[in-house]
């Protein structure tokens, strides 16, 4: 069994769209060729937000929207491409060798993967994970994000 260790722990509190925004923005803006990002949350906790935050940081000038329902968007207008994958609707992870996923996963660009615990067995070890969780408690627009940088 590989052990997985935690780099790196740092968690986030937003009160607003638009700081999961601004959030998604700075850690695009710190993303290198080559990164796995993968995006935890429920749905309605704000992943397409911070996404959209994560192309305005690439630079990127198209819209940035969720490909639930393509699995595969790719923006290329930025610094560097941005590989958004949405896996929720994927029956079997054999479906992702023929989107050629290793291409983007290990590709000249950064990959952000929404639902990924669904393609656990082929995630790369070296990547960031961002878990958006929503605290009632704490406001309707209240997010704790949680970044981890993990390494083998």
């Amino acid at each position: 069994m590989t052990r997985m260790k935690m780099m790196q722990n740092k968690i986030y509190e937003s009160f607003s769209a638009e700081d999961t925004f601004a959030l998604g923005e700075k850690i695009a803006k710190a993303s290198k060729p080559g990164d796995v990002i993968l995006l935890n949350g429920d749905l309605g906790t704000g992943k397409t937000v911070f996404t959209k935050g994560f192309g305005k940081g690439l630079a990127i000038e198209e819209p940035v929207s969720s490909p639930t329902f393509t699995i595969l968007q790719i923006y290329d207008s930025g610094r560097m491409p941005l590989y958004h994958f949405d896996v929720y609707r994927i029956a079997d992870v054999e479906e992702m060798d023929e989107i050629g996923y290793e291409d983007y996963f290990y590709g000249q660009g950064v990959t952000l993967i929404e639902w990924a615990s669904l393609i656990e067995e082929i995630l790369p070890e070296k990547r960031t994970e961002i878990t958006i969780e929503k605290d009632i408690e704490k406001g309707v627009d209240y997010r704790k994000i949680t970044v981890e940088w993990r390494e083998k």
